[in-house]
């Protein structure tokens, strides 16, 4: 029970408590004054910029990471994240943290130009990164059209205007190409995308994932559920008996697909009578947007029609 008074004992927590408290306030204030410092002190170390002086870029986001690389600003990036493996050449570039995650520290110490991201999982870094004078910019992009603005914003921050403009209007025509197949198909495949078995996700309708299969010529089973990526059953599976299935993950001493046949109650499912059941992919083409869009929908496409041609 919650005494009526506070008693000495308490009244010494409570002193000790804010103390404490004080103390701890005092550590932050000193930790943003050595950061500040720290970023004062890289300022000066790179006012001239990068070699080519153009601004020197941290990627907070694998599928920026691509697109910088992808209109010939690479040189430019001077920090990634753990989640940024394509290209190779980003592999390079020095770690600054997680996927949304970035470690202030470091940033400090980069003291880049500019950090881009997507996403943060704590809204709060963007401000202590804005704090240490960095420019921050944030580019979202969730579907294959946001990709060509994308591209083009940061063509504009990092000094590659034209080669930015070029590719997106090249992704542009390419997705208008593929709007137009898919427009004119009568019927369409229901299909599947297994994101990961343990538990069973998929994409939902407004999903990346969901956007693909539209462009490729199919129809996601997911759209049904008014989400971007969410948990389902077997069962929910079994009765939509999707007509193509894709995993988008690797299985140990077995394939996916193989082990996805073999389940229990799944021989009824049309994907698995006709032997409709894929795996093997590169998920980072059907995951993330990116400059590789095209290249996505394609494989996706013949996936889904494999005796049809599409062009790249």
């Amino acid at each position: 029970m919650y005494r009526k008074a506070l008693d000495m004992k308490t009244c010494r927590s409570f002193n000790t408590m804010r103390n404490s408290f004080r103390a701890k306030t005092t550590l932050s204030v000193f930790c943003l004054f050595f950061l500040l410092l720290a970023s004062g002190c890289a300022n000066k170390q790179h006012e001239n910029k990068s070699p080519t002086g153009k601004p020197r870029i941290i990627s907070l986001a694998p599928s920026l990471t691509e697109m910088i690389f992808a209109i010939g600003a690479g040189d430019q990036l001077v920090g990634r994240t753990s989640a940024c493996d394509w290209p190779v050449a980003a592999l390079q570039v020095p770690v600054v943290g997680a996927f949304g995650r970035p470690s202030l520290e470091l940033l400090a110490s980069i003291h880049p130009d500019l950090v881009v991201d997507v996403d943060l999982a704590d809204e709060e870094m963007g401000k202590k990164i804005s704090a240490l004078g960095i420019q921050r910019e944030n580019i979202a992009c969730k579907s294959p059209d946001d990709i060509p603005a994308a591209l083009r914003k940061l063509g504009k921050l990092t000094g590659h205007t034209r080669e930015a403009d070029s590719l997106a209007l090249s992704i542009s025509e390419g997705l208008a190409m593929f709007k137009t197949k898919a427009e004119k198909r009568a019927k369409k495949k229901s299909v599947y995308l297994e994101i990961w078995d343990d538990p069973f996700w998929t994409g939902g309708k407004g999903s990346y994932t969901s956007a693909l299969i539209a462009y490729a010529g199919g129809r996601n089973i997911g759209d049904v559920v008014d989400k971007e990526y969410f948990e389902i059953s077997q069962e929910w599976v079994i009765k939509k008996s999707p007509e193509v299935i894709a995993c988008m993950y690797m299985s140990k001493n077995v394939s996916a697909a193989s082990k996805l046949m073999e389940r229990p109650g799944w021989g009824s499912v049309a994907a698995v009578q006709q032997r409709q059941v894929y795996d093997q992919f590169d998920n980072s083409l059907f995951l993330r947007p990116g400059p590789r869009v095209l290249e996505g929908i394609a494989q996706l496409h013949r996936t889904i029609y494999p005796v049809e041609r599409v062009a790249p």
